[in-house]
């Protein structure tokens, strides 16, 4: 007891002496993320108590740095969960000329989880829609002549070669086909595995893990999210079930092969016969929060148009142990991104400024599980007024003294400029995205606002000088697992620089004349409604 009494003031000194070298904007941004990443927080997983405090932690920290609760619970903004999956092996059946054709689970087909309608059928003729991809308006439409209405869709899995690389991740999602069939009255779309895909990961082997657990949330008529409730995709069908179900029609199977081959366009119509698809899923649901502070703008004129920020809160949780460490604490992932969101705001306080636009800060939950939570709150903001921005902070990696940063969807609308002079400020470059085969693009909260139509777009450092080399050690190395911790080589300055750079830019969408706008004529601007894309 001696002994730990004398060692006392010297453990309690280390940190502090530790904090004394770096400059107070420094010391914070650690402070954020040497509390978030802590073990005590075992990974933040959504829906746990411990994502419970660091939601609890985050508010605290915007009541100190001035903003308003904006949540509909004080700071908090309630998220239900909606955890689903395939509750059993489907029995799906086809019917041609009175004969019945049966299609075997696992070799013919795998059948997925609906979370709106547990004990999901649907029965009818099936329409084949090719890619089902209608893009760009009137240029091309894979349902021109078709009549889908109140018929079973079978859509060929991704797209063709040639489209813009964001645009192919948004349209080859089978949700957003999904999408497209429900508009023109499907009631449920049956995916055909492709060549490509089944080269991937065959439908054999995607048959263990049918019942694999996917997320969603609780809209405020207690029902769960789906983006195609009325066409659900109710499961995906192999090429010998494929097979199977073009015989005996006008469209021939090896046809459809042949033209993925050739990237030629696809024959489509309806096939011959009756498919009868089913799904039963199992349901659970919890409950988590996203964390939202209110900066109020200051123009009576512009204070009910709202820029966002977001950050996303949760990881992983706890898994697999990786040498006797569990806990997956997420410090670059994103611990990182909620501290410069928080510093962002006080650097608003600190100016004694206030924008003229209101701003929310937001530190969404769910993220890992789907952008979930950012979702959720695109669609349902608790405010009245426009959201108009959003500007989103997902593990920036800050382990080296970074030249450029950046910007994902920055040339899809105005944001890209406003980023361009705040980079510009710090010496630094707005670079396209180093890896676009990695479609960060559809993999981030940002890309729940532009499905909303807002203008977004998610920041990241850049790969100039050691960036490339820093980028590929962590996504290697310590990206969803345990040594994605506080003991990684942060740079600390180069953080308060990114920082800088992000206020910047907010204040500049907060303040600006101008509302910001969608490029005129962009895809994802014009495809969901954005204001300046039409």
């Amino acid at each position: 007891m001696l002994r730990s009494l004398l060692l006392l003031p010297l453990l309690v000194l280390a940190p502090l002496a530790e904090a004394q070298q770096l400059a107070p904007e420094q010391a914070a941004l650690k402070a954020h993320v040497q509390f978030l990443a802590a073990d005590a927080l075992r990974g933040r997983e959504a829906g746990t108590h411990e994502y419970d405090i660091a939601a609890q932690y985050v508010a605290a920290q915007m009541l100190g740095v001035g903003l308003k609760p904006a949540g509909e619970e004080g700071w908090f903004q309630p998220v239900g969960l909606v955890t689903y999956r395939p509750a059993a092996r489907a029995k799906w059946t086809l019917t041609r000329g009175g004969t019945a054709i049966p299609l075997q689970f696992g070799i013919d087909f795998v059948n997925s989880g609906i979370p709106t309608t547990p004990d999901f059928t649907a029965e009818g003729q099936v329409v084949f829609a090719g890619y089902g991809l209608v893009y760009p308006e009137g240029k091309r439409d894979d349902y021109r002549g078709l009549d889908v209405r109140g018929k079973i869709v079978a859509i060929y899995a991704g797209v063709p070669e040639g489209l813009p690389g964001e645009v192919a991740a948004h349209l080859g999602d089978d949700d957003q086909k999904a999408r497209l069939a429900q508009a023109r009255g499907a009631k449920a779309v049956v995916i055909i595995e492709s060549l490509e895909r089944r080269a991937e990961f065959p439908l054999e082997a995607m048959a263990p893990y049918y019942d694999y657990e996917r997320t969603t949330w609780v809209g405020q008529d207690g029902k769960a999210y789906i983006v195609a409730p009325g066409a659900p995709v109710v499961g995906t069908m192999g090429q010998a079930g494929a097979e199977k179900l073009f015989a005996g029609s006008r469209i021939k199977w090896r046809d459809v092969l042949a033209a993925e081959r050739r990237g030629t366009r696809m024959p489509t119509g309806p096939l011959v016969g009756v498919l009868k698809a089913t799904a039963s899923t199992r349901v659970a649901t919890a409950r988590s929060s996203n964390v939202v502070g209110m900066l109020e703008g200051s123009d009576p004129a512009l204070r009910n148009q709202y820029v966002v920020v977001s950050a996303h809160l949760d990881h992983v949780g706890v898994g697999e142990p990786e040498k006797g460490d569990a806990i997956y604490n997420g410090a670059m992932d994103n611990a990182s991104g909620v501290a410069t969101m928080l510093e962002v705001a006080r650097a608003f306080e600190v100016s004694g400024k206030r924008p003229r636009r209101s701003i929310l800060f937001v530190a969404v939950t769910a993220e890992e599980k789907g952008l979930v939570g950012s979702s959720y709150f695109a669609a349902h903001p608790g405010v009245t007024g426009t959201l108009v921005a959003d500007v989103n902070l997902d593990m920036p990696i800050l382990t080296f003294a970074m030249q450029d940063i950046v910007v994902l969807g920055g040339e899809r609308s105005s944001l890209g400029a406003t980023y361009a002079a705040a980079a510009a400020t710090e010496g630094l470059k707005v670079v396209p995205d180093p890896t676009p085969e990695e479609m960060f693009f559809v993999r981030s909260d940002h890309y729940s606002f532009v499905q909303a139509g807002i203008p977004a777009v998610s920041i990241d450092t850049g790969p100039g000088g050691p960036g490339a080399a820093a980028a590929q050690d962590f996504l290697a190395n310590h990206y969803h697992k345990p040594s994605d911790d506080i003991t990684l080589p942060i740079d600390w300055a180069a953080a308060a620089k990114f920082t800088r750079v992000n206020y910047a830019a907010v204040r500049a969408l907060a303040d600006s004349d101008a509302r910001p706008s969608w490029n005129k004529g962009d895809f994802f601007g014009a495809q969901f409604g954005g204001h300046g894309a039409r």
